[in-house]
């Protein structure tokens, strides 16, 4: 039976294990973390991701992330305005990328000008919470953790104070993704090395104000004065607002993400809190990575591509014509009534073959 699970085992876990006929329950060899090499890794606002090699070169290391909290009030559409709690002023949060193997040094630091106690809880990670009960700073205060990235995969991060503050924190956009690829990088459905051209973070945000008697949507002078009118709100399972990146057109026209004809771009697609259904409209998902899971073998040619909540999930196109792409959930509803879209322009040569206009529009005979 050993055997026979050897045969199955992905090249990346057979060498990660490093031995000849490991179990997927197998730890990983132990290293003296203070030998190894160490990278600052500079975080960057979504939907970029920072400076990375999609093949890592050589073994292990540790990769160092400074994340400072910060509270700001952010307008999220022309009429609504949050005290958005972030990990480094952006939401979603920075994305962090790392390979299977690697340490991942994390420095959390709440600034004494912040009113809240945060913490942060890794999806990637292994005990702890997640890292949460290891990391709880109030104001003034920070802390470093280290955890070693065991599974390769993309996953969500986000604060978790506990109870209802959880979801109050993580709808208030306290949420992040991190990347762990394979050593020796991303693999198409048939085990062939692949390599991307472009990659870009897009999360689905939910938030939950509620309106005064004049219909308007509230406004406050500190965070923590909206919490109790958010509640209720949140009961109904029902958002006010539902946006791509944190507020309305943060991924539209002048801000839309960009491509060449031919280029094979990875996005990474996440929702922290409600199902998410991304779709490209014009184009495919050739790769999609089901469950964020990149031991698995891609699926191939999905028209649309399933996130649930509290996860992230990878997906990678080969843009085949120029033009502008809508990027959308395809839950219609969230995308055109709300605004749970984005933009992808291509630039690049057009080919018939593809797509070619016979007639244009003109009054029926």
């Amino acid at each position: 039976m050993k055997n026979a699970l050897h045969l199955f085992l992905p090249l990346s876990l057979l060498s990660f294990a490093g031995c000849t006929s490991p179990s997927v329950f197998d730890a990983p060899k132990p290293v003296n973390v203070d030998d190894l090499p160490r990278t600052a890794q500079v975080m960057v606002p979504p939907p970029a991701l920072p400076e990375h090699d999609q093949v890592a070169q050589g073994g292990p290391q540790v990769v160092q992330v400074r994340l400072e909290i910060q509270e700001k009030k952010i307008k999220i559409s022309p009429h609504a305005n949050i005290w958005a709690l972030t990990f480094n002023g952006t939401v979603p949060a920075p994305l962090i990328v790392a390979h299977q193997g690697d340490y991942v040094e994390v420095n959390l630091v709440n600034p004494a000008t912040n009113s809240l106690t945060h913490n942060i809880d890794f999806h990637a990670a292994t005990g702890a919470m997640g890292g949460g009960d290891l990391t709880e700073v109030a104001p003034g205060q920070e802390a470093t953790i280290r955890f070693r990235v065991l599974k390769p995969g993309v996953f969500v991060y986000h604060c978790a104070p506990g109870g209802v503050m959880t979801p109050i924190h993580i709808a208030s956009g306290m949420n992040g993704a991190i990347m762990v690829l394979p050593r020796n990088g991303l693999t198409d459905e048939n085990g062939n090395p692949l390599k991307y051209d472009r990659a870009y973070y897009v999360a689905e945000q939910d938030y939950y104000l509620r309106k005064d008697e004049e219909g308007k949507f509230k406004d406050y002078e500190t965070p923590a004065a909206g919490f109790a009118d958010m509640i209720p709100v949140m009961r109904s399972l029902t958002p006010s607002h539902l946006v791509f990146n944190g507020v309305e057109g943060a991924l539209q026209n002048e801000h839309a993400m960009l491509a060449n004809v031919g280029e094979k771009v990875l996005f990474i697609t996440a929702s922290c809190n409600i199902d998410a259904r991304f779709h490209i409209i014009g184009g495919h998902a050739d790769l999609v990575w089901e469950g964020g899971s990149f031991n698995d073998r891609p699926v191939t040619d999905r028209e649309t591509w399933f996130v649930p909540g509290g996860s992230a999930v990878a997906a990678l196109y080969q843009f085949r014509l120029p033009g502008t792409y809508a990027f959308v959930d395809h839950n219609l509803i969230k995308a055109d009534v709300f605004d749970a879209k984005g933009q992808v322009k291509v630039s690049g040569e057009w080919d018939n073959r593809l797509m070619q206009q016979l007639a244009a529009p003109h009054a029926s005979k």
